[in-house]
């Protein structure tokens, strides 16, 4: 283990690396693509995908304050990443929905961060990879 880990418990280990792989893959995206998008803007397109969520349900699952979230929104709606939209029976909720572009960017989000988890693998072996999702995803 590298010595600056010396002193880590599990939790900052996990921790540590989750930071480090999200910058690798916020630094490959933004180097590679003409559209800038970051770790929290990716959190609310990854929640989004699939569903049309309301802004106060994204708001509750991300890791960041609900204002933070709705300035997040508003620059993904800005990009043209998602639409805002009025909830039917509702005056106040709005939801979201990834526009085609923001399932396109979605798409190809999720092939670099396979090919990154690949790149992992052939560091630590394919095995060790699917027993560690494994292990995480049962916790």
């Amino acid at each position: 283990m590298e010595k600056q880990f010396d002193n880590f418990d599990l939790i900052d280990l996990i921790n540590s690396k989750y930071f480090k792989f999200k910058k690798v893959n916020e630094e490959v995206w933004n180097n590679s693509y003409n559209i800038s998008i970051t770790n929290s803007e990716w959190s609310v397109i990854y929640l989004i995908y699939g569903k049309q969520p309301t802004i106060s349900e994204i708001a509750k699952q991300v890791d960041i304050t609900r204002q933070a979230t709705h300035k997040c929104i508003k620059t993904l709606n800005s990009k043209g990443i998602i639409t805002i939209n009025n909830v039917v029976n509702s005056n106040k909720k709005k939801g979201l929905k990834l526009t085609p572009l923001g399932e396109k960017l979605y798409s190809e989000n999720k092939l670099l961060k396979e090919s990154l988890e690949r790149d992992l693998a052939a560091k630590i072996g394919f095995d060790t990879v699917s027993l560690l999702k494994s292990l995480l995803a049962n916790l």
